[in-house]
């Protein structure tokens, strides 16, 4: 007889965050849940598109992160970020020992990636709300957001040092509205080189065109631009990481 859990989680109950991991951890049939500002969050089902683009998202940034010394990418996974446990889709960090500005603690990476990714849906409002507060708060330097609307209407935001939007449909919500983010970010130099050029326009990536995404990739994984980024990274290796 499977054990009665008598403190559950669900939806807007304001929780503190070890006891929000508690809950969790009692709750092993619960994927996806995340403590934003206090408060519980439990998504809605992926759907095809979601799933979908959250796969080639994913492969762009664990491709870079391999073929990038010194990065390590990541996906789904809690993070224990100020006082709060999101679950970004996707994040892509510098490693400490190489000067990152995350670390492990026990079973959970800690403090904020250098990069998190969301493909949005349902969640816009959340994604570009309350979430995209705590990563600016943390500290995550670079913010890309997909956003899928009604009938497959998309756009893309990407907040960086210039704070970047790119925008190549309405920002719609899955209820047909506007979402209108917050176009500002902390001005710091973008974590990582040649990352935004792979997407060769964000028309590549809202096309599912995972070739044309990887190609340019490649081609940014080759320059000098990039090879001068893993060298740096290289000199930052702390000795005693290297042996």
């Amino acid at each position: 007889m499977p054990a009665v859990i008598s403190q559950p989680l669900f939806p807007g109950q304001r929780l503190k965050r070890d006891e929000f991991l508690r809950r969790w951890g009692a709750m092993p049939e619960v994927k996806h849940a995340e403590l934003i500002g206090g408060v519980v969050y439990r998504p809605s089902p992926l759907s095809v598109d979601h799933s979908s683009l959250r796969c080639l998202v994913s492969g762009w940034l664990g491709y870079y992160a391999a073929r990038t010394p010194g990065c390590d990418a990541g996906n789904n996974g809690t993070w224990l970020m100020l006082e709060d446990a999101p679950q970004p889709d996707v994040n892509l960090r510098i490693l400490p020992e190489y000067g990152g500005q995350s670390r492990v603690e026990g079973l959970y990476c800690a403090g904020a990636p250098e990069l998190a990714a969301e493909v949005s849906l349902s969640s816009a409002s959340y994604d570009l709300g309350p979430k995209m507060e705590l990563y600016r708060a943390a500290g995550v330097q670079e913010y890309v957001v997909v956003l899928l609307g009604e009938s497959r209407s998309c756009g893309i935001g990407w907040w960086t040092e210039s704070t970047s939007f790119y925008n190549l449909a309405p920002m719609v919500s899955a209820g047909g509205r506007k979402v209108r983010p917050s176009t500002t970010w902390l001005r710091r130099t973008p974590a990582f080189r040649r990352l935004s050029r792979a997407l060769a326009g964000p028309a590549a990536l809202l096309a599912r065109n995972g070739a044309r995404i990887f190609d340019v990739l490649d081609l940014g994984l080759r320059s000098p631009e990039h090879q001068e980024f893993v060298r740096a990274l290289a000199q930052k290796l702390s000795p005693s990481s290297s042996t």
